[in-house]
């Protein structure tokens, strides 16, 4: 397995400011960030010791809801450019583990994490094992999502998302990029989704970026997609009330990545979610405080969009209080 310095060390800490209000937040990726607990942002895909356990729940997930995955025919060839892309990327990141090599058509991949070794011919959907996006999502924790640039939009037509914070991939499938942002409060007045989708319309091939979002989580639950929502909706109410409330309570934290691949002219939106507990992140030094600020400021309407407006309170109070202080 891959060998790792703490969590924490490497955890994507959201917040600069004592207050936060939604912005496209965009800068160059693969340029490391320093945090008070070490350091992250430094390669495009990430590997932990988390990476069995999500690839076996995604798995699982997709058994169960193949509508998580989704790709229009037209597709096919930024599906194919994705695979490549982030193959040949999870080699360059981790080569005492990974192999990646083409010649031609022909493909060949090393993944000795998981004991894999496949050759495929580049295009032929059925010479890797369920289609180049449905493979490339068992070898990477990231979820994908591929936009197609047409009629002046970018569009969501093709994807593997098992890990959505609250939306859909099998519903999202089909809609404009401003249509899906159009339920999130302030973007629109603000202008921040029409600003975001003409930055990445201008992007040139090979080009990233990276951005990250955050939310909240209970009981560290990666997949709060809304098809699941009868199951975990329910944890939003209970928690608010429970003693365990700093334990079962994750601040949930995405890496999003955006990234002109090379030869469709796609846009591929890599989204890694990233989840601690607030005990834990009450460890390092000035982030129980700069989290607890920026829950008891958070507008209502924001609060609302998140979902947390029920326990926000009572998360701020003790992230702010003498307990959290005292587990540094």
């Amino acid at each position: 397995m891959i060998a790792t310095t703490t969590r924490l060390g490497r955890f994507p800490f959201p917040f600069r400011d004592d207050t936060y209000r939604y912005s496209t937040n965009v800068e160059p990726a693969r340029v490391a960030q320093e945090t008070a607990a070490g350091r992250w942002g430094d390669r495009i895909l990430e590997i932990d010791d988390r990476y069995e356990r999500e690839l076996a729940e995604r798995a699982e997930i997709l058994r169960k809801d193949p509508t998580r995955s989704a790709s229009a025919p037209h597709m096919r060839a930024a599906a194919w450019d994705a695979l490549v892309y982030c193959l040949g990327e999870l080699a360059a990141t981790y080569p005492e583990h990974m192999s990646f090599s083409r010649e031609g058509r022909r493909l060949r991949w090393v993944n000795a994490l998981q004991g894999v070794e496949v050759e495929a011919s580049f295009g032929d959907d059925a010479s890797i094992p369920g289609g180049p996006l449905w493979f490339l999502a068992t070898q990477i924790q990231e979820d994908i999502a591929l936009l197609d640039q047409r009629e002046g939009a970018l569009w969501l037509d093709a994807g593997v998302v098992t890990f959505a914070a609250d939306w859909s991939m099998g519903f999202d499938t089909g809609m404009r990029f401003l249509e899906i942002h159009g339920p999130v409060p302030r973007v629109h007045e603000e202008k921040i989704v029409s600003r975001a989708q003409q930055f990445m319309m201008r992007m040139q091939p090979n080009e990233a970026y990276r951005r990250t979002n955050w939310t909240m989580s209970v009981d560290g639950r990666l997949d709060t997609s809304t098809e699941t929502y009868p199951e975990w909706g329910p944890d939003r109410v209970s928690v608010a009330g429970d003693d365990a409330l700093p334990e079962r309570l994750h601040l949930r934290v995405e890496v999003q990545h955006l990234i002109r691949l090379p030869h469709s002219g796609a846009i591929m939106f890599l989204i890694r979610s990233y989840l601690e507990p607030l005990t834990a992140l009450a460890e390092i030094p000035g982030w129980a405080e700069r989290i607890g600020g920026v829950l008891r400021e958070l507008p209502d309407d924001m609060a609302d969009y998140k979902g947390i407006t029920r326990y926000r309170h009572q998360a701020a109070d003790w992230l702010l209080s003498p307990a959290a202080r005292s587990r540094r």
